[in-house]
This record gives structure tokens, C-alpha cells and sequence, in this order.
């Protein structure tokens, strides 16, 4: 009679044990996806490409033939 109480606790201990490597697995692909292994993180490259302000260069002279 005792063997056949509905298996209650043996199946309530595998649905805890699921969710807990569930919630496990989740809070792990969020560390993982901050660090950048899922290519979260993308390298900013300035393209920021200005002309430089024109020098005074020292005035050549002109050559004479």
C-alpha cells in the first residue's frame, strides 16, 4: 500500500532539479552575452577623418633658368 502513493515526491524533485539548470543556464548566457562571446560587444572604429588645418610653409624661392 505504501508503494503506491501517486510517486509525489520523486517527480516534484525533477521538476525542481529542471528549473534550477534552467535558471542556472539563463543566468549564465546573460554573463556570457555581457562579456561579449556572443558578439555583443562590436569594436567602434573613429572614422572621424578631417583635413588638417593648411601649414605656413617656409616660401621656396622660385628657381631662375
Amino acid at each position: 500500500m505504501s508503494e503506491n502513493d501517486g510517486g509525489g515526491g520523486g517527480s516534484s524533485v525533477g521538476v525542481v532539479a529542471v528549473l534550477v539548470i534552467f535558471v542556472i543556464v539563463i543566468i549564465l548566457a546573460f554573463f556570457a552575452y555581457k562579456a561579449g562571446l556572443f558578439g555583443g560587444k562590436k569594436t567602434q572604429i573613429n572614422v572621424n577623418v578631417s583635413v588638417p588645418a593648411p601649414q605656413a610653409s617656409p616660401q621656396r624661392p622660385a628657381s631662375s633658368p
